[in-house]
């Protein structure tokens, strides 16, 4: 029996909060029997194990074998049944409650000091020792936050119109991880449903405190602006941060310019480009643009070039030089950062113990499952072919293993995912592998001294 098994009815919430909670309106071919067949067949359990185990699985003598077993999960069960605190000492353990429990959606949470599921009896101790210590740097990007600049999509809905912003945001967080973080590990994973997660998994960054996260965070924060406020970004100084200067010329430029300009008609309707012209802070050249387009002043364009032309005399207009007021020369680059740059939920990164949800999930109000995203690949990336529940069982049962070494996976259309996952996951552990080497020598060398 599992350690979380006595802990179930101590454990159990209604969770009222989580808008991605399943139960009332559950998509067609989503059911428990179907979450059986997946979680028994298809569920990379042993990936995952060895993913949050970080080379703490095996013999090495840097292993820390408590490790895995302080790790916290949390089950939603069908009827909003929410269970936390839970906790594995093995893959076996995990597997076999996942099997047992079948839960519509599983989190993951931090590395505690001690085992999470028996944190109440060091409470009762009078020890004040149940606390995070290690968590993964984690990243939530929601595609409704952009509700405000596009036009095809609202709320929870997404199509290939407003999914580049999510490739915008994967491009430009995954570069400056890099490149300004020198982290080497980083996860992308689909939500499910109109979002992207990103778990940056380096040793340097699990071992972060809550404020190192949060200052993180906010260097990624641009889009500050309140929802009354016309104007969200300010960009000041003589030359932009190397940061963003990077993403606006490697990204946001192209992006914005041929893709967004169009596929959300930005300067189709009046409506659209007065949230444009608002940005601008010199009223009578807003003005300028605004009697150009409006009425019989209107150039005789062609209807289907109207966002480009547009946006042309807009950049014409700030970019020629006779204008000096203040704040027009960033004017054409805050437009851009506006409706493109990544918008993050800054609470989920700022907090050791914020909860997050695993990788192979699948969602419960799509079917859909949390696939890794190849951030290179990433504008390959369609999330409405992303296999279903359903999909990938009636997969299962059209075809036929061809050898018995062959993982049922590998017959179904998650096969690629899987992959990408485990290309993933061989880098991190040889990186986990070498670490833990170095500790030896450095533990042996301070003997020997």
């Amino acid at each position: 029996m599992s350690k979380d098994e006595n802990l179930v009815e101590d454990e159990m919430q209604i969770d009222q909060h989580d808008s991605d909670r399943p139960q009332k309106n559950v998509p067609d071919g989503f059911s428990e029997d179907y979450l059986k067949v997946y979680y028994g067949k298809l569920f990379p359990c042993v990936d995952i194990y060895r993913w949050l185990s970080y080379g703490n699985d095996g013999k090495h003598p840097a292993c820390d074998q408590s490790y895995f077993g302080r790790r916290e999960f949390s089950f939603t069960l069908e009827n909003d049944i929410y269970l936390r605190f839970l906790s594995f000492n093995n893959v076996v353990e995990m597997e076999s409650s996942i099997r047992k429990k079948c839960p519509f959606k599983i989190d993951i949470g931090p590395v505690y000091t001690v085992d999470p599921a028996k944190r109440r009896a060091y409470a009762q101790g009078g020890n004040n020792v149940f606390s995070p210590i290690e968590r993964e740097l984690v990243f939530d990007i929601d595609m409704s936050d952009y509700d405000d600049v596009r036009y095809c999509c609202s709320g929870a809905d997404v199509c290939l119109d407003c999914w580049p912003l999510m490739n915008v945001a994967i491009k430009v967080l995954d570069m400056s991880l890099r490149e300004d973080f020198g982290f080497n590990h980083i996860l992308w994973v689909y939500s499910g449903r109109r979002g992207v997660h990103c778990w940056v998994c380096d040793g340097r960054a699990r071992r972060l405190r809550d404020e190192q996260r949060a200052s993180i965070a906010e260097y990624f924060h641009v889009n500050k602006g309140g929802e009354n406020n016309a104007k969200k970004v300010n960009l000041t100084g003589a030359v932009l941060h190397p940061f963003l200067a990077r993403s606006y010329t490697e990204v946001l430029k192209d992006s914005f310019e041929k893709k967004m300009l169009l596929s959300q008609k930005l300067f189709a309707s009046e409506d659209r480009f007065q949230k444009i012209l608002q940005i601008i802070p010199d009223d009578s050249i807003a003005s300028e643009l605004l009697d150009k387009w409006q009425g019989n002043r209107r150039s005789s364009i062609s209807k289907e070039d109207v966002n480009v032309s547009r946006w042309e005399q807009l950049k014409h207009v700030l970019q020629s030089g006779k204008h000096k007021v203040q704040g027009l020369r960033r004017c054409v680059e805050e437009i851009i950062f506006t409706y493109t740059f990544p918008r993050l939920d800054m609470e989920v990164s700022k907090h050791m113990n914020h909860l997050l949800k695993a990788p192979f999930c699948v969602h419960p109000k799509t079917g859909r499952i949390c696939v890794p995203i190849d951030p290179n690949d990433c504008d390959d990336f369609d999330p409405t072919t992303v296999p279903t529940l359903s999909q990938l069982i009636e997969e299962l049962n059209m075809s036929n293993k061809r050898s018995e070494s062959e993982e049922d996976w590998e017959r179904t259309s998650l096969r690629k995912s899987i992959e990408i996952f485990r290309s993933f996951l061989s880098a991190l552990l040889k990186s986990c592998k070498k670490e833990m080497n170095s500790n030896v020598r450095q533990s042996t060398d301070a003997r020997n001294w």
